[in-house]
């Protein structure tokens, strides 16, 4: 099979859309808010509907919007979204719920699952097909942008931290999302880590490398675009984002 052709096993959007955003603005929930006349969760669906090889979507939300997402999808129309989940309180939990409904709905341990940050609505398609791709050489593949910052490791020295090491720049990038792996993989993953009481990871790639250290994660190329929106003065930049593509599309 051609690397472009539609994928023989299921290709799963995991769109995470649970995070409360206490950093953002605690009442006006970052996943709805508009970023070039569209809801921020909105992108992020769209850019796994846009995807001819992305198979189905699962939107996993914090309850207190779930209502309010539900009427997105309804009123957009988007064939793809099979299920809107609660999240957790972490985003470990939000994960660890998806993965659980895809098992009781019998996803096969091959298929290729893609979890998305919702609040990263910039993703590029090229990143979405990497990560595609890269699940037929690895069982485990995370988007990721070259740094161009130099990156201090620290360690604490009481009540200050002190450089630990300096890492070749060339060897460090910035984590991004999707972060992709074979069902199975992150499954088994996860399972390794309920039974750790220290298991506090911020990102499913984390996961499979603390726990199945024997399973390389391949690098797919991220972009500049590709912001996770965290904060209000995150908002200029990604307004600026939003106009750049639409006016690509017009």
């Amino acid at each position: 099979m051609n690397q472009r052709e539609q994928s023989a096993v299921p290709v799963v959007a995991v769109v995470l859309a649970a995070g409360f955003g206490t950093r953002f603005d605690p009442n006006n929930p970052k996943q709805l808010v508009s970023v070039g006349g569209k809801p921020i969760v909105c992108w992020s669906i769209e850019a796994f509907e846009a995807n001819p090889r992305v198979t189905d979507t699962v939107v996993v939300v914090n309850p207190q919007v779930r209502h309010a997402v539900e009427r997105l999808v309804d009123q957009a129309g988007y064939p793809k979204v099979r299920m809107i989940l609660n999240g957790g309180a972490e985003r470990v939990d939000s994960t660890a719920a998806a993965l659980d409904a895809l098992a009781a709905a019998g996803i096969p341990g091959d298929a290729k699952i893609l979890i998305h940050d919702a609040v990263r609505p910039f993703v590029a398609q090229s990143s979405i097909d990497g990560c595609v791709d890269a699940l037929d050489r690895f069982t485990a593949a995370t988007v990721a942008f070259a740094s161009t910052d130099t990156v201090l490791l620290t360690r604490d020295l009481g009540d200050v931290k002190v450089v630990q090491s300096v890492p070749d720049r060339p060897q460090t990038f910035r984590a991004q999302t999707p972060q992709a792996f074979r069902f199975s993989t992150i499954r088994r993953a996860y399972a390794l880590a309920a039974h750790d009481p220290d298991f506090h990871p911020t990102d499913d790639t984390r996961v499979v490398v603390d726990y199945l250290p024997d399973e390389p994660v391949a690098i797919v190329a991220g972009s500049e675009t590709n912001l996770k929106v965290t904060t209000l003065a995150d908002m200029p930049t990604a307004e600026r984002i939003a106009a750049d593509i639409l006016t690509q599309r017009r």
